[in-house]
């Protein structure tokens, strides 16, 4: 049996001692396989001599001449210039950093051959620091025939010995000590290269490659890499079903007498899409595994009320629920909306945040531990150690991935002491891009609200330049002097709340200094909880006319007299964020607007952001766009668990490969079984601790 390079430590390879293995440990390379898939992430093109005068600036060459001169130059930084010709003109080379031994080294008739970065200095084109070796005259020089590797580095580490150890796991590279898991048929179908094949093309392409295709990655030995690591977690998705499927959860045979109740209290009926979303829930509470189900609708269609009616379900058979949001003002909207709704149905909702302390604390943890409480809205302090459920059997999570992985655990665990898991229902006002419903979303089943409630109006958005602030606040005064409400939202790019609230009070009082005539409210996340739910309150009943914020008001605030938003500096936030902010206008009959008070000048990204908030309402064009700008990391909320740290590809880039990949995925676990361990060991070394999370 050979040992596979997955076995072979890195400290058997040569010049690889205990230092050196810690910092290759940062860059989770621990085995000789993993240097071998530590692919680079560019390359240089030091095959070819370029003659000097067909440099152009921001080049990086390779150049070959005559020493003509070489001195030390005085200036604001001592530095050794020394200045070399070919047969079509001359370059200087500048050393910052040298030694008398260097200096004597480059002495005028030596011949040389260097490679930098071309760039303009005092003397025309010039090189920093450039690599350079002396010619010996009687020397015989060949061009190398491959490009040169350019890798991921971490401190301590240069390129040189990162080459040279990618060098060494190469040559014990062979296709039977990596191993081929994607059987021939597979392979032959989605036309695929042998893999060993793509790995040394990858660390040593040759001169003739195209370099725009590698660029873009989407040359064949990259496509190779790409197809199974997106299948490696395309099957750790199909793990994740077929084991919910196994799972043991509650059985709720029917929605009930308090589902039916609920509805007869509401001043409104449920829209179709409202119901079938509904009917779906109940279709999988019925099997008595356990529910996961995402439930997309854009702001305002509805999700709440299709989770209430959930809970309700439950409820009637004898259960309890939870319901999480990422902030506390979403979790206060969920607490009053599901209060609203079961207190008249003799049910209690229980209260449970951060910030509820002493003997409030100690009666809502007991009123949820003992089963008198059936209803339980919080934030993430749902997840911690003290809070003890009675019978947990379903969780309602708002926003996802605001959420780290471990946290969705935790709230899991919670619920399997009496034997059997809680169902999860996900609700997200975020619609999620095809290429992430393909890929992390894959193991939910999903459902879309895709039909507003009557009485919604159209936001009309407009971009403004901050230069055109005071036009913006006499629109504000016009609007709340027609008995019209207005939010003014305030961001900031620093992650700090104390920054973001001092933003907010400083506005205020400017606001109020120059709209003396209207009633003004401030709120933001370092307000207590009474504070911000009195305030909300006085702005829905009207006796607030324009309420300045923080973006804590983005999600679950409803107030329909609302019709006109400012956000300023909207450049430094999300699509998905201006998107949910956006929302919270436009939920009456009046026409509402939002205004995008951008700061001069704009990036690129800004404009793009603020060009797609203007064309278009549709969420999942600007999820697509979120996406596109911010990469899948930051959507999922994922960064910290490694789930999706891809090591070759890239969501985005790569979307094109995902039908394949799904086909190829499902071929394999039917037919070849046997692979799917050793794929998802090689890519997805943690994958058993996510699972169904």
């Amino acid at each position: 049996m050979i040992d596979g390079l997955d076995t072979q430590d890195v400290r058997e390879l040569k010049g690889v001692g205990n230092a050196m293995a810690e910092k290759l440990a940062k860059l989770h390379l621990h085995t000789v396989q993993d240097l071998l898939f530590h692919l680079p992430i560019r390359y240089q093109d030091r095959t070819r001599v370029v003659p000097i005068n067909l440099l152009r600036f921001g080049d990086e060459a390779v150049m070959e001449g005559q020493v003509i001169g070489c001195e030390i130059k005085m200036g604001k930084r001592r530095s050794l210039l020394c200045r070399i010709k070919d047969h079509t003109g001359t370059l200087c080379l500048r050393f910052f950093h040298f030694s008398a031994a260097q200096k004597n080294q480059l002495e005028q008739g030596k011949r040389i051959r260097c490679f930098g970065e071309i760039r303009r200095g005092s003397s025309g084109f010039e090189i920093y620091h450039p690599e350079y070796k002396i010619i010996d005259e009687n020397g015989i020089h060949t061009e190398s025939a491959q490009l040169t590797p350019i890798y991921p580095l971490t401190e301590g580490l240069t390129q040189a010995k990162i080459r040279q150890l990618c060098e060494q796991a190469l040559e014990r590279l062979t296709p039977y000590n990596l191993r081929e898991w994607l059987p021939g048929d597979i392979r032959t179908q989605f036309s695929l290269p042998p893999l060993s094949d793509a790995i040394q093309f990858l660390h040593h392409p040759s001169r003739e490659v195209d370099l725009e295709q590698l660029r873009l990655g989407s040359h064949p030995a990259q496509y190779r890499l790409s197809f199974e690591e997106l299948m490696a977690h395309q099957l750790s998705l199909i793990g994740k079903r077929v084991q919910a499927k196994q799972d043991v959860a509650i059985k709720v045979a029917e929605a009930g007498e308090l589902s039916r109740r609920l509805l007869e209290q509401l001043p409104f009926s449920p829209t179709g899409a409202q119901q079938r979303v509904f009917q779906d829930v109940l279709t999988d509470l019925a099997t008595g595994h356990p529910m996961l189900r995402l439930v997309q609708g854009d702001v305002g269609s509805g999700k709440t009320l299709v989770a209430a009616l959930a809970a309700a379900s439950v409820v009637q058979a004898g259960y309890q629920v939870a319901i999480m949001a990422p902030t506390e003002i979403l979790a206060e909207q969920h607490y009053i909306n599901f209060s609203q709704w079961f207190e008249p149905l003799g049910l209690k909702v229980a209260w449970m945040t951060g910030k509820l302390k002493g003997k409030t604390r100690e009666k809502e943890l007991n009123n949820i531990a003992s089963g008198a409480a059936q209803v339980i809205v919080g934030t993430h302090a749902l997840f911690q150690d003290t809070v003890d459920f009675d019978r947990l059997a379903l969780a309602i999570i708002d926003e996802q991935h605001r959420f780290g992985v471990h946290q969705r655990m935790a709230l899991r665990e919670k619920g399997m002491k009496h034997g059997f898991q809680p169902h999860q229902l996900i609700m997200t006002a975020t619609p999620i891009p095809r290429t992430l419903a393909m890929s992390a979303y894959a193991n939910l089943d999903c459902s879309i609200i895709d039909e507003l409630p009557p009485g919604r109006t159209p936001v009309n958005t407009i971009v403004v330049s901050d230069q055109r602030r005071q036009e913006v606040i006499d629109r504000v005064k016009n609007a709340c002097e027609e008995g019209k409400q207005a939010y003014w939202v305030c961001t900031l790019i620093e992650d700090s709340e104390a920054l973001q609230c001092q933003a907010a009070e400083d506005t205020a009082i400017l606001l109020q200094e120059q709209l003396s005539d209207l009633s003004i409210g401030l709120v933001h996340g370092r307000l207590k909880s009474q504070e911000k739910a009195a305030i909300m309150a006085r702005f829905k009943a009207g006796d607030i006319q324009l309420l300045v914020a923080t973006t804590v008001i983005e999600v679950g605030v409803d107030v329909p007299n609302s019709s006109l938003m400012v956000i300023e500096n909207p450049e430094r936030l999300g699509l998905a964020q201006l998107h949910q902010l956006r929302g919270r206008v436009g939920r009456g009959k009046a026409a509402s607007h939002c205004v995008l008070l951008y700061k001069s000048p704009l990036g690129q990204q800004g404009k793009e952001r603020l060009s797609t908030m203007r064309e278009t309402s549709d969420g999942f064009k600007i999820a697509e766009k979120d996406l596109e700008l911010r990469g899948p990391g930051e959507l999922l909320g994922t960064r910290q668990t490694g789930l999706w740290e891809f090591k070759v590809a890239d969501l985005q880039r790569d979307k094109a490969l995902l039908d394949d990949v799904q086909r190829a995925a499902a071929q394999l676990y039917r037919h070849f079984p046997e692979c799917i361990s050793p794929l998802l060991s090689r890519w997805l070394p943690n994958h058993d601790q996510y699972l169904n999370v």
